[in-house]
């Protein structure tokens, strides 16, 4: 019920790109395509307008959703049509990758998801999808019938001009002006010297200094990591939970999450950190540690969250000390990782060099009709050069003193035969009311999956049980209600601590840019240190980046919280003088 209802929501979207079409004399045809809950992009028919034979609305949604996205695969994407796609247009969610695909009336002469053909399943292409029809059928069905009536009438023309509609202008217009330009804070914390609240609050009283009438309002921001509880309790509020379970190498560790009861539609949520109870704060970095270094803590998080009613989970993976492909998690959570001689193998990634069959039953009853977002931005797959052994290893001690020079060919050896039994067990269950994700739709094996790798693994077993991997900064930005506060801004402002071209992959600066562009605002980029060449940054939709520091200073006066709240104020004020004065 509560998946119609949100499907019906959307496909208005689409039925109101479709009146548009309609407008303009082209058949009306609408779309948009959804990603974790939100609209990013949608369009209408303009193959009449456009002189274009491939305008079609599903079509021209599907490149503007890769555009905002900034990549050609929309795992994850939904597209909602108002009439059954065609050949082409089916085609092009194969290719594109999409998750599920909504339509209002079929087209049994042209469809191609259903009544023609069914390309959404076709064992011989290279993905499927899910197709969901008749949403809304009879007012998509009746939008075409009443324009084709009209065209037999002729009270119809072809295709109507339009002109452009003004661009969104940044500075105010005059009611505004009267109550001062609005200003959108979303900074990320400065690491080491502020976090995402303070550096906000630095930069505010600067903006004030240039503006005294402004408006402002804070959004505390972080892509997953360490902050992320504090900066959905700034926002959302809820309760900061504490409770102690075991850190990485097995003591007793206090840790805490974000508790949200929200009464709303998502229900009770809550946001963890793995770092609280797997950090790399918390290990020594030996080799011996980097072996024995487990996620079970966060497991227990999870099952403690649960306990008290959550119904959504957010985990955000980074800073994590372990390279247990989240075998402890695992655990925690119920599931059997047994040795030969059916007991339970030991901690860590020493335990996995024992591992023989892996049941997630238990883990999987655990969280039935519970949803978890993974919040992350890493892209190494479980295994191999980029994997999480190889790649992140070396920094929690897999290649410290003591250690043997096949370390890391033996730790990724340990993974491949994990990552193989843990899709086993994945797949032990289609059929029956525990089967993870749809078959045809979900990666054949966990190993090579962008984002297994990410906490040493942690991303892997997450997927097994079913989680979504999600942008950290995407799903912040909804959680915190983004999109709404950007909409009433003249001028945003964001920024990190150090600013180099690896920002522009998917860092939280640029996710706020990239939204902040679909709403026409200009954004303004406060950071602590930049590289010479950020052209990247710029081309992802920052306008402007202020370094904090305006003159030569030690790194340690830099980090000096009463100096660095002076460079924030005096940042802040340029970045207002530039854009709003």
């Amino acid at each position: 019920m509560a998946q119609r209802h949100e499907d019906e929501r959307f496909m208005r979207v689409a039925l109101d790109e479709a009146a548009l079409a309609a407008q303009a004399g082209e058949v009306p045809i609408g779309a948009a395509v959804v990603f974790e809950g939100r609209v990013i992009a949608r369009a209408h028919n303009r193959r009449e307008l456009d002189k274009d034979p491939s305008a079609h609305a599903e079509f021209l949604a599907l490149l503007e959703a890769a555009r905002v996205l900034g990549r050609w695969r929309l795992t994850g994407c939904t597209v909602y049509v108002t009439l059954e796609p065609c050949l082409m247009c089916a085609g092009l969610m194969v290719n594109s990758r999409i998750e599920r695909c909504v339509f209002g009336a079929p087209d049994p002469k042209g469809g191609a998801v259903g009544s023609l053909y069914d390309l959404s399943r076709d064992n011989r292409l290279n993905h499927a999808f899910e197709v969901a029809s008749g949403v809304l059928q009879d007012e998509c069905s009746k939008l075409l019938q009443g324009f084709f009536s009209q065209l037999r009438d002729g009270t119809r023309a072809s295709a109507l001009s339009r002109e452009e509609a003004p661009l969104p202008c940044c500075c105010p217009n005059a009611d505004e002006a009267q109550l001062g330009p609005r200003v959108l804070l979303a900074i990320d914390s400065f690491k080491g010297c502020a976090t995402s609240a303070q550096i906000e609050d630095w930069v505010e009283e600067g903006v004030l200094h240039a503006a005294p009438g402004a408006q402002v309002e804070k959004i505390a921001i972080a892509d997953g990591g360490e902050g992320t509880c504090e900066a959905v309790h700034r926002s959302l509020g809820g309760e900061l939970v504490e409770t102690k379970v075991e850190g990485p190498l097995g003591f007793l560790c206090q840790a805490r999450y974000l508790f949200v009861d929200d009464e709303g539609t998502t229900g009770p949520f809550a946001v963890i950190e793995l770092a609280q109870a797997d950090g790399i704060t918390q290990s020594s970095c030996t080799y011996d540690a980097a072996l024995d270094a487990s996620t079970f803590g966060v497991g227990q998080l999870i099952v403690h969250a649960l306990d008290r009613g959550a119904t959504s989970l957010y985990i955000g993976l980074g800073g994590s000390a372990s390279t247990d492909g989240g075998a402890g998690l695992l655990m925690a959570l119920g599931a059997r990782l047994l040795d030969e001689a059916g007991g339970q193998i030991g901690r860590g990634l020493r335990g996995l060099e024992n591992l023989a069959s892996i049941d997630l039953s238990p883990a999987l009853e655990r969280l039935r009709n519970v949803s978890v977002s993974v919040l992350n931005d890493v892209t190494n797959p479980l295994v191999g050069a980029r994997g999480a052994a190889r790649i992140f290893g070396p920094q929690k001690g897999l290649c410290a003193q003591g250690a043997p020079a096949v370390a890391l060919d033996q730790a990724d050896a340990n993974l491949v035969r994990y990552g193989r039994l843990l899709t086993q067990a994945r797949d032990a269950h289609d059929g029956d009311a525990l089967q993870v994700g749809e078959r045809g739709a979900r990666p054949r094996s966990i190993m090579a999956v962008p984002g297994a790798g990410a906490a040493g693994g942690t991303g892997a077993a997450l997927l097994a049980l079913g989680a979504r991997m999600s942008s950290g900064i995407e799903t912040m930005l909804d959680l915190v209600g983004f999109d709404e506060a950007a909409a009433h801004a003249n001028l945003i402002i964001t920024g990190e601590g150090n600013m180099d071209n690896q920002t522009a992959a998917g860092k939280a600066p640029v996710g706020v840019a990239k939204r902040a562009k679909v709403a026409g605002k200009p954004v303004v980029a406060i950071v602590g240190g930049r590289a010479n060449d950020i052209d990247e940054v710029y081309r992802a939709g920052i306008d402007l980046v202020v370094p904090l520091v305006p003159r030569p200073l030690a790194l340690e006066c830099a980090l000096d919280p009463a100096v660095a709240r002076e460079n924030a104020r005096i940042a802040g004020d340029a970045a207002v003088r530039a854009y709003l004065l």
